[in-house]
């Protein structure tokens, strides 16, 4: 099927799209007539922009990055093409058109063109509506891929010395790369109880701290998650992978506080001054996540035919939320994320192991606490103010962030005061930042924010444009430490590749839907 063909696609190309056909045909300056600014920071996408809308889009985009957003849709306009790339701005407003969505289809500043969704793309729906739908392609394939913050007690100045060898040793401890095979060991009853315990297992087996599991979203444990509702091909793909990073735009990174913005936040995070050391890990599900995926699709691919679900793009392949392939779906993706949170507490551990090995101290020495840990692409169920209401909304983030306020319950006790941490990674040898919620952002966005810089050239594009020994020097001459398994691959993830991440956390800043705490920049980067 075509869904299951498009299911081996990479997340986070510029994904194809199967169905533009289905669109109506109009000019760009017919198509900007549907595109209105609410805000210096917030467009409006009116109905009829794509067929069949539900409900407006809203686009966060501050001066700096609207034209990009923009001339994927002027070059749209001009194809006479019915394949290609669809734009990110038709995408939202696909997803919009979707049964059971409420409120807005949102997409984030660092939104680009993904599989079915955009990438840093929300959208929620209504758990009371029985025709309400899930779809894979609004969580996308590496399902719960997310960042990890860890801070150390040590200063830019104790490691600058030991930079390079503290970047091996990481590039050591944990296995990157395509293919890359974890240490931890596995086996397929360890693989089953990882899948439904979540981080409860990496805790029994004394791989994760007990303390970690309250700076993480969800505890590390997404309770729904049901083991047998993910295949034998994904359980297969996921055995030999647990404490990998993998390849593409995953990372580990050492980085230092670069600017302290909310200085009650954040010694309430520990990071307590300028230069101190932390470490960024950004991973998922592997193989597991993505199998788990392309299962979903092919299944909702036919529960549409049967409950004559109808979508604007065939990479929307939805199922109803309490149909039998939206419950399956649900369970095995909750297993997927807890499969991820396992992946994130092994790495941990492996990074606590070198650290204490480079620097001949225990990471209790070192205080190598986790600040938090969150999720970029999951669907959640979440109670939140529709109309002034109070209702149960099953709320898809791909390429986003959860960012609850202060106060919010199912924020650990921690950070009851400050508001959630949001972890927003950086492109590679580019700072990152540290965010936290906002009540704003509760009511505009569903609690949600960016997740990183967003891609600004498609992966196979960065490739012609780019090489890969300028990339290295250029980070050498930044003063960074870099150990990389696939040294082609650089230029997929470089910083030309990407939008500037300053600018999509500064738009976030501005529209309220989140605060800025933090600024990190890296001195080491270790990819696959």
């Amino acid at each position: 099927s075509d869904a299951g063909k498009k299911g081996v696609e990479r997340e986070g190309s510029m994904a194809a799209s199967s169905s533009q056909s289905s669109l109506p045909a109009r000019g760009y300056e017919d198509e900007l007539a549907f595109l209105k600014q609410e805000t210096p920071y917030r467009w409006r996408i009116d109905l009829g922009f794509v067929p069949q809308m539900r409900v407006p889009g809203h686009v966060y985009v501050n001066e700096a990055l609207q034209p990009l957003l923009w001339s994927e849709l002027r070059q749209f306009a001009g194809s006479s093409s019915t394949s290609g790339f669809l734009p990110a701005l038709k995408q939202i407003a696909n997803v919009a058109a979707l049964p059971g969505i409420v409120g807005h289809s949102i997409g984030l500043p660092d939104a680009h063109s993904g599989y079915g969704f955009a990438i840093g793309n929300v959208a929620a729906f209504d758990m009371d509506d029985p025709d309400a739908v899930v779809s894979p392609g609004g969580v996308g394939f590496d399902i719960n891929c997310g960042v990890r913050l860890l801070r150390t007690n040590l200063t830019e100045a104790a490691v600058a010395d030991r930079r390079e060898a503290l970047a091996q040793s990481l590039f050591d401890h944990i296995p990157v790369g395509v293919g890359s095979q974890g240490v931890i060991p596995s086996s397929s009853d360890s693989l089953q109880r990882a899948l439904e315990l979540g981080m409860d297992w990496s805790v029994r087996e004394g791989y994760a701290w007990a303390e970690d599991k309250e700076h993480c979203e969800e505890s590390g444990r997404m309770l729904t998650a049901s083991p047998a509702s993910v295949s034998a091909r994904a359980k297969k793909r996921g055995l030999p992978q647990l404490g990998t990073l993998g390849a593409g735009n995953h990372y580990a990174e050492i980085q230092v506080v670069d600017r302290i913005f909310d200085k009650r936040a954040a010694a309430q995070m520990g990071l307590d001054f300028e230069g101190q050391v932390c470490v960024l890990l950004h991973s998922g599900s592997r193989g597991l996540g993505h199998q788990v995926a392309t299962d979903a699709l092919l299944q909702m691919e036919r529960a549409m035919g049967r409950d004559d679900i109808r979508v604007n793009d065939r990479q929307l392949a939805c199922a109803r939320i309490g149909s039998a392939e939206g419950k399956q779906y649900l369970q095995a993706m909750a297993a997927a994320a807890n499969y991820a949170w396992v992946n994130r507490s092994s790495m941990t551990f492996l990074c606590r192991q070198a650290f204490a090995r480079t620097f001949g101290a225990t990471p209790d020495d070192l205080e190598m606490g986790v600040v938090y840990d969150v999720s970029h692409n999951i669907a959640k169920v979440e109670q939140h103010l529709v109309d002034g209401k109070p209702k149960r909304l099953l709320v898809h983030r791909k390429g986003s962030t959860r960012a609850f306020p202060p106060h919010h319950p199912l924020i650990q006790l921690d950070y009851q005061f400050t508001g959630q941490p949001v972890l927003i990674g950086g492109t590679m040898g580019t700072c990152s930042y540290v965010l936290t919620g906002t009540e704003k952002g509760m009511a505009d966005t569903w609690g949600s924010t960016c997740h990183g810089a967003g891609r600004a050239k498609s992966r196979a594009g960065s490739r012609r444009q780019l090489d890969y020994t300028e990339v290295l020097e250029a980070l050498q001459q930044k003063g960074i430490s870099i150990r990389v398994a696939s040294p082609k691959l650089v230029m997929e993830e470089s910083p030309e590749s990407y939008k500037d991440v300053t600018e999509v956390v500064d738009t976030c800043h501005a529209a309220g839907i989140s605060s800025k705490c933090v600024k990190l920049r890296p001195i080491a980067v270790i990819k696959g």
